[in-house]
């Protein structure tokens, strides 16, 4: 494509950003709409992160993506915060203002319950417990939606067990801490169960966990998207238990993004997955 003075720029920031399927999630949008724009991988060393972002806004970015390890910075280097990325701890959308200001969001709770909803439409958080495997950026997310979405009962439960401690003291409300040792048992009666840890990445260490406390009207989330098809979600399959994949998420929280920068909102297709799917490294 040409470039033009007139060309709408984002990206998405991260070291390394190799691995990052946001380019493909964007681009296909950017094609799929007509939209002149740009959606570019930066990588960023954590040390140059505060000038490259002050630099990006500069030079006529409307906006960009933050992933690792910036989610956390991100919170320093904006102007103004939302209300619910301050309350997750981590910023990984960057929007631009017209006076030139940045304003740091977390897409990742609405891209977590856009999913739910598509994936599991019959599924009410609110008529049971949810167990949430994991404590960090993206536990925190899904716990802050699971509280809007007025979650009964929210069971926590990581390796770490100071983690998890430490996000129901931040979060509050209904959340309770399980010992991981207990995690079977804790899936007693559970309405929910979703995977926020990096347990079943390729290349990573196996999730050892029997669902057969699980009840039949389940719902199991895997936010691991890399294999699609997790051993968490082929044990769910085997039960007969609905079983939500981690690559809606990725679509979904990146709806917001999109809107605010190019002006358009746009919709998660079969047709984008499959297009994302291909350029993903497992």
């Amino acid at each position: 494509m040409i470039v033009a003075a007139t060309t709408k720029l984002a990206g998405v920031l991260a070291w390394p950003v190799s691995h990052s399927l946001s380019p493909r999630v964007h681009g296909y949008w950017l094609e799929a709409n007509g939209i002149d724009g740009l959606y570019l991988p930066l990588a960023v060393r954590p040390e140059h992160f505060a000038t490259a972002v002050r630099m990006l806004a500069a030079v006529g970015f409307r906006g960009f993506n933050v992933t690792l390890p910036h989610k956390e910075a991100a919170l320093a280097v904006v102007d103004e915060v939302s209300a619910l990325a301050r309350r997750i701890g981590a910023v990984n959308t960057v929007i631009v203002r017209a006076d030139g200001s940045l304003l740091g969001e977390n897409s990742d709770a609405f891209g977590f319950t856009e999913n739910l909803k598509a994936a599991a439409p019959g599924l009410r958080v609110e008529d049971g417990p949810a167990v949430v495997l994991g404590a960090g950026g993206a536990a925190r997310a899904v716990v802050a939606a699971l509280q809007d979405l007025r979650a009964l009962e929210i069971r926590i439960l990581n390796r770490t067990r100071v983690r998890a401690e430490n996000l129901a003291r931040a979060l509050g409300g209904a959340v309770k801490v399980w010992p991981w040792a207990g995690r079977e048992r804790a899936l007693e009666g559970a309405h929910l169960l979703v995977n926020a840890t990096s347990l079943g990445l390729a290349g990573a260490e196996a999730l050892e966990l029997s669902l057969e406390n699980l009840p039949a009207s389940a719902v199991v989330n895997d936010l691991v998207y890399a294999p699609l098809e997790t051993p968490l979600l082929a044990g769910a399959r085997r039960r007969g238990l609905v079983a939500v994949d981690g690559l809606g998420m990725l679509l979904h929280q990146a709806r917001l993004g999109f809107a605010a920068w190019y002006g358009i909102e746009p919709q998660v297709t079969d047709a984008q997955r499959a297009f994302v799917l291909a350029g993903s490294p497992c």
